[in-house]
């Protein structure tokens, strides 16, 4: 990973690069996926707990609704079929076109149950939705490692980012908003077509070309991606860095639903117009500016700035939660969480893209970031009691210090050399 730009490259030329970039095929179709990846995850998440805050769901049951998230967390249980089977278009776009078209099925599925007289119902139909939405993941996180090369991959990954956030602003401020002038049902149906923009990209694709001998069996998908991270060198502290890099960041950020709505007192429209639209900027310019640092700076000093930034944006949660209902506050802490989330994703999402073998791209990715989401699910889920029971701005602070781990580890593993699977950025 170069610190800083190529020698006798001037500021012109770097700008026509990365035009041309920006008008690559392969840029555009990840960028589309990335979108496609972003749009299921709220209406499993935090549209979902909207959904039920407006149909009377108590904050612990909600959440509970956490542990929907378990699919994103054991995705290396069937990961290995991706790199070991293949059909329709071929290994990555067969799999892609299969769990596109089983999610907005499932979308609309959830979209016709009502939380208040079919709450069982709502939880299973969830989790159906978000295990087709974890392996559509899968997918989209293998072909976008197989297909990016050289400096595709580091403007790749950041547009990559951003269609996702913005996706996740249509699934949660957008949908939000429209519930002002629409039924639930009628937006969840809505994103079910708007969910359709996979499919499309897909169908526009190329197979991406297969680099090394993928498995040549089902036992070899599951052995090989595992032995090989093993084999490495403080492997065990690896795997314990992506664990807790973004630890507190995803505890703090797992109930703020309720935080902003029967806490804060804050309405629909103020949190799809603050948080999540307001948001959006901070989240395009962290992803930008993430990957300008990642590129001048090196990765590692990426992962520690903004490491202590996401430190200092749970902070400005706990602060908030002593201010009551104050929309500049607000805003502000928003876009400085939303710009900190954009430059640590570039910076973390480099990260695993570079511990990552090409031979078992879909299960190694799958056990990384199932390793990531691992605290948002299980830890997460237990937020709303904590909030409950010792309020809100001790839980943040809380979320807080569990940043500070993972920058130790950080401190005495640096960047693991792993040269057979790191891009050329």
């Amino acid at each position: 990973m170069e610190k800083s730009g190529e020698p006798g490259v001037t500021s012109q030329s770097k700008l026509k690069r990365y035009s041309r970039l920006l008008l690559n095929k392969q840029i555009l179709i990840v960028m589309l996926m990335g979108f496609s990846s972003g749009l299921p995850l709220a209406l499993t998440g935090s549209t979902l707990k909207a959904r039920l805050a407006d149909s009377g769901v108590d904050l612990t049951t909600a959440g509970f609704f956490s542990l929907l998230g378990i699919p994103y967390t054991l995705k290396l249980l069937w990961a290995p079929f991706f790199d070991r089977y293949s059909f329709f278009g071929g290994r990555r776009r067969g799999w892609l076109l299969l769990t596109q078209v089983s999610l907005v099925v499932m979308i609309a599925v959830l979209g016709v149950i009502d939380p208040s007289h079919m709450l069982p119902v709502v939880a299973v139909a969830a989790l159906l939705t978000a295990f087709v939405a974890a392996s559509q993941d899968i997918a989209i996180d293998a072909y976008r490692r197989e297909i990016l090369n050289g400096d595709q991959f580091a403007f790749g990954m950041n547009l990559a980012i951003s269609a996702y956030r913005i996706a996740m602003l249509v699934s949660g401020g957008v949908a939000l908003i429209l519930t002002q002038v629409m039924s639930w049902n009628q937006v969840y149906l809505l994103m079910a077509v708007a969910a359709g923009v996979g499919i499309l990209t897909t169908l526009w694709a190329d197979e991406p070309k297969v680099e090394g001998t993928p498995p040549k069996t089902l036992r070899e998908a599951y052995a090989e991606p595992l032995k090989e991270i093993f084999s490495r060198k403080n492997a065990l502290l690896i795997l314990l860095f992506i664990f807790l890099y973004k630890l507190g960041d995803a505890m703090a950020l797992e109930q703020t639903m309720y935080f902003y709505k029967n806490f804060l007192g804050f309405t629909n429209i103020e949190i799809g117009a603050i948080v999540k639209g307001a948001g959006l900027f901070g989240v395009l310019a962290g992803g930008f500016i993430g990957s300008i640092w990642i590129i001048r700076f090196g990765l590692l000093n990426a992962l520690y700035v903004f490491g202590f930034m996401q430190i200092a944006a749970i902070l400005g949660f706990a602060f908030l939660a002593t201010q009551g209902h104050n929309i500049s506050l607000l805003t502000t802490v928003i876009l400085f969480e939303n710009l900190t989330v954009g430059c640590s994703t570039a910076a973390y999402a480099t990260y695993l893209a570079m511990q990552t073998n090409k031979r078992f791209t879909a299960a190694q990715y799958a056990l990384f970031s199932s390793i990531t989401g691992l605290p948002r699910v299980i830890f997460g889920s237990t937020t709303g009691w904590m909030a409950a029971q010792f309020g809100w701005t001790s839980m943040f602070l809380f979320c807080a210090a569990l940043g500070l781990p993972a920058l130790v580890i950080l401190f005495k593993i640096g960047i693991p050399k792993n040269e057979e699977s790191a891009p050329a950025v």
